[in-house]
């Protein structure tokens, strides 16, 4: 593919040689040769162009890229957007062998699309349904009267649960599982839970645990179309209600959705969290690492959750929260900067008590 090619796919401007056939992607210090682009879209890679081997380059629009350097470069303006329209160009794509395995166990009663790949020892359970250009890759599971949309990517270990609704071009990584049962247990009398919650001040546990009678989840879970599903991550299936997330919607790895959830478009669900049961999420949404939210809360659209942050009351639309638990931005700011005066405060104290000890002293030789 010629460099003047990709700087219009990925709406970039030309500056050189745009003949240049490119072959590939390099960091520039790991270009071997002419077929290499290089990408040097901040200052410290583009310090390495005049030593790459590379003949062309991607940089950002303002940057002043060496004399003689390369022969021909694409200017952008966003290295992210540029990076997402390179890689769709030189993805490799999934191995994948047409038709159905013979390992494969695959139910009479499922309806199965044109141009599917489905792998080695694939369970597709009765009344199933897989859309047109679906893969499934070794050892997936589809459980009864699930269905997959057109052009889903479900790799390797991948669990549907029954009855779960999976839109067209959503992808599974490893191990990922949806639709299985929601945490949710009763006890005959309020147990220990409930009695934390009752009080703020409790700090004693008085009820028991005795018996934890198992709610069963009657819902389902339904993904919108081009959601990613990160590796090992879960989403429970809802108690009554589906459990659902929304068109376009990213969960990173090791992420854990609780029953009844319901999860806005376009959100960006980032690794180790955790997001209770019922809980409503809008669109847009940011939840940076390791975030906890607890049930019943209510996160407005527009939001960002910083990273390891403990969500525990809820969240207005396009606010910005941060810590344990979490508060709005400017507020935690604040409080770490009255925590950092601590020291001082303590030292002006120890004056002040010096102080009034030695007037204390005069006080009582007079």
């Amino acid at each position: 593919m010629k460099l003047a090619e990709i700087a219009e796919a990925i709406g970039g401007d030309l500056v050189g040689d745009g003949g240049i056939e490119i072959a590939g992607v390099a960091h520039p210090a790991e270009a071997m040769g002419n077929g290499d682009l290089v990408l040097a879209m901040d200052d410290k890679l583009l310090a390495l162009l005049a030593d790459s081997n590379a003949r062309a380059a991607i940089v950002m629009s303002d940057a002043e890229v060496p004399e003689g350097a390369v022969d021909g470069y694409i200017r952008v303006g966003r290295a992210k957007v540029a990076m997402a329209g390179v890689s769709e160009i030189f993805d490799l794509p999934m191995h994948r062998e047409p038709g159905i395995d013979a390992s494969a166990a695959v139910d009479p009663s499922a309806r199965i699309g044109n141009d599917i790949s489905i792998g080695p020892f694939v369970y597709v359970g009765p009344n199933a349904e897989i859309g047109d250009g679906a893969v499934l890759m070794p050892h997936v599971t589809i459980g009864a009267g699930a269905k997959i949309g057109a052009g889903g990517l479900l790799h390797s270990g991948a669990r549907v649960g029954e009855r779960v609704t999976i839109g067209k071009g959503v992808i599974m990584h490893h191990n990922a599982s949806v639709g299985s049962d929601g945490f949710s247990f009763a006890t005959p009398e309020p147990g220990s839970v409930e009695g934390t919650k009752g009080s703020v001040h409790s700090t004693v546990v008085s009820a028991q645990n005795l018996i934890l009678r198992r709610i069963n989840s009657l819902g389902s879970v339904i993904i919108g179309d081009y959601v990613e599903i990160g590796a090992s991550s879960t989403i429970d299936r809802g108690t009554v209600s589906n459990t659902s997330v929304g068109d376009h919607t990213k969960i990173d790895n090791l992420v854990q959705i609780g029953h009844n959830v319901t999860i806005g478009s376009n959100c960006m669900i980032c690794g180790q969290v955790g997001i209770a049961g019922s809980v409503e999420i809008g669109d847009r949404v940011v939840l940076a690492g390791k975030v906890g939210v607890a049930d019943h809360i209510t996160i407005g659209s527009d939001s960002v959750v910083g990273g390891g942050s403990g969500v525990g009351m809820d969240v207005p639309p396009k606010t910005v929260v941060i810590g344990y638990p979490a508060i709005p931005k400017d507020q935690m700011a604040e409080q770490y900067m009255n925590v950092r005066r601590l020291s001082s405060a303590y030292k002006d104290i120890r004056k002040l008590k010096d102080r009034l000890k030695a007037l204390e002293n005069e006080s009582e030789k007079g």
